[in-house]
Parts: C-alpha cells; sequence; structure tokens
C-alpha cells in the first residue's frame, strides 16, 4: 500500500472498531483517525479533528498525511436524520462530494464509502431483498445512500475513481454506544441485560430485521478494499448478509444467559422506518466477486457480547 489510510467518521460505532482493525493491520502511523468529535475510546496513533464539510480542511488533511485511501464513515444515521432532514441531507451528500472530487483529481487512489438496506423502501421485496431491485426509501438517510450510490457509480464510469460500497444491515458491537440508527435496539438490549435493568424497546416484538456482528462488518469493509479491482463488478453498492431476528428472537437468545431479563415493546416513530425495511438480504454478488463469507450467527453473536460487555463493566467498577 502506498501512502497511509484515512478514517473520516473513526469515532462512530464502525469507525471505532474499524480503526483499530486497520492499525493492527496496516501499523499504527499508516492509519489517521479523524472526526469532528474525540474517540470515546482512547486509540493508540494519529487523530486529526476534522469537519468533513470543510473540503479545503479535508484536503490539508489528506496532502498533511500523504493519503492514498479513504474510508468515508461520518454520517447522519436514519433516526436521527429523520429529526433534522436538512443537515442529515448536507452532511450525507457534501462529505462524499468532497472525498470524490480528491478522488477524481487523483489526490486519493481509492475510497471506501457505506449504504445501507436504508436504501430500500416498502415496495422492496422484503424476502432476500435481491442485489438490483426496486429501491424506494421513505427516510431522508435511505434518499441519502440512494442518491450516493448513483454518484459513487458514476464517479467510477466517468473519472475512474476507485469507490467501492456495501449496504451495511444493522450492526451491533460493544466497543461503543449506539448512535441513534433504527436497528440500534439491538446494541442497547445488551447494555440493559448486563446490568439487570429492564429494556423497553422501541419496535414491536416481531420486527425482524437484517444484522451483523461488527466483526463480520469490519471483515467485510477490509476484505472489499483489500479485493483486487477486476473483482469489484459493482460500483454502487454491494448486499452484504449476516443474521435476521427480531427483538423477540434476540431477547429470548440472552434469556438462555440472563434467565431474569425482562424486556416491553413500545413501537415509536422508528417502527415505520424499519416497516419500510428488508427482513432478509441475498447477497451472492458479493460471495461470487470477492469472496464475503459471514462468521457470526445469532447464538455466537449473543455470546460475544455478553462476555464483551461483562468484562468492560467488571474493569469500570474496578477503577
Amino acid at each position: 500500500m502506498e501512502g497511509r489510510i484515512l478514517v473520516i467518521g473513526s469515532s462512530g460505532q464502525i469507525g471505532t472498531e474499524l480503526v483499530e482493525a486497520l492499525r493492527e493491520k496496516f501499523g499504527n502511523d499508516n492509519v489517521i483517525a479523524s472526526d469532528i468529535k474525540e474517540p470515546q475510546i482512547k486509540q493508540e496513533g494519529p487523530f486529526e479533528n476534522l469537519d468533513i464539510m470543510d473540503k479545503d480542511q479535508l484536503s490539508e488533511v489528506v496532502k498533511k498525511h500523504e493519503i492514498s485511501e479513504v474510508y468515508l464513515l461520518a454520517a447522519l444515521l436514519s433516526a436521527t436524520a429523520e429529526k433534522h432532514p436538512e443537515f442529515g441531507w448536507n452532511l450525507n451528500m457534501t462529505s462524499l462530494f468532497n472525498v470524490l472530487n480528491l478522488a477524481k483529481e487523483g489526490t486519493i487512489k481509492k475510497v471506501f464509502w457505506p449504504s445501507s438496506i436504508a436504501v430500500f423502501g416498502p415496495t422492496t421485496p422484503q424476502q432476500n431483498t435481491p442485489q438490483y431491485t426496486i429501491m424506494e426509501p421513505t427516510t431522508v438517510y435511505g434518499i441519502s445512500k440512494q442518491a450516493g450510490e448513483r454518484w459513487c457509480e458514476y464517479y467510477h464510469n466517468k473519472y475512474g475513481v476507485d469507490v467501492r460500497s456495501i449496504r451495511y444491515p444493522g450492526l451491533i458491537g460493544y466497543k461503543s454506544l449506539p448512535g441513534g440508527g433504527t436497528t440500534d435496539y439491538a446494541v442497547d438490549i445488551f447494555h440493559k441485560a448486563i446490568t439487570n435493568e429492564p429494556f423497553e424497546c422501541f419496535l414491536s416484538e416481531n420486527t425482524k430485521l437484517p444484522m451483523m456482528y461488527m466483526s463480520d462488518a469490519i471483515k467485510a469493509t477490509i476484505n472489499i478494499m483489500q479485493a483486487d479491482n477486476s473483482q469489484i463488478k459493482i460500483r454502487s453498492s454491494y448486499n452484504i448478509s449476516g443474521i435476521s431476528f427480531s427483538p423477540n428472537q434476540i431477547s429470548e437468545e440472552i434469556k438462555k444467559a440472563i434467565p431474569s431479563f425482562n424486556i416491553s415493546y413500545k413501537p415509536d416513530s422508528r417502527q415505520q422506518i424499519a416497516d419500510s425495511w428488508p427482513e432478509s438480504i441475498n447477497d451472492d454478488e458479493a460471495k461470487n466477486d470477492w469472496g464475503w463469507k459471514p462468521s457470526f450467527n445469532l447464538d455466537k453473536l449473543c455470546s460475544e457480547m455478553l462476555t464483551n460487555l461483562d468484562k468492560i463493566l467488571i474493569k469500570e467498577n474496578n477503577l
């Protein structure tokens, strides 16, 4: 790899773990973390306070650190963007254009930009949702991601930009707190279970959604960026699949380890968003083109989450 890697939005749920994984692979000094806010967890390696909306500041950081690859994770997620639609659109689109334009100029050689299952809508087939299908998103986040997919493909076809993308399902990890997404109940539920608190779920008990353990998401992200250029046949965004489950299914799995865990249901505005998304995803293209394969099922996911959050809680209480 020539040059260094810049992770934009490094303090978020995905960024926190991606930076760690990239530094383990390429070395601390070769991966520059950046965000508009300080990281929740102290990490070894360089950090830049960066406002991705400021293209001049972005350009300075890229030149200063001789950046060749950018992972653009900065975004306003689904539920949060619904409260601030204009800001959500501006942040999600301006950040992408700022990075794509630097890549168009040749300053950046390779770009990763995540899309989401939010690009799908109520008219999309909900079962085994194919790579190519009807996409009529009903949220600001989904609309911005759908538009972003088209722009990524456009910049590749028109200017030769090496941009790569995957459509993340709901992501579950223990190293950072939920970030305002509709699927974030599946992170918060573990925090409540570990601390013996009752959990009030904002989705109904049988709302089934595509999910993925964070380790699998990080693996997919690095794998698609490491794949040979000839393997990347889709330049909008690839479907990837992990596990599909409902709040009831995950709570029953948690109760196997913590029988006293108590869950109740009080659906709010996020229910309507969840109802517009698929229940399961077909990811044959990702498997065939660059060898994607998930490692975690529901049982393994729950075991990892409960074990690691328990360790964190014990550590915090001993401090």
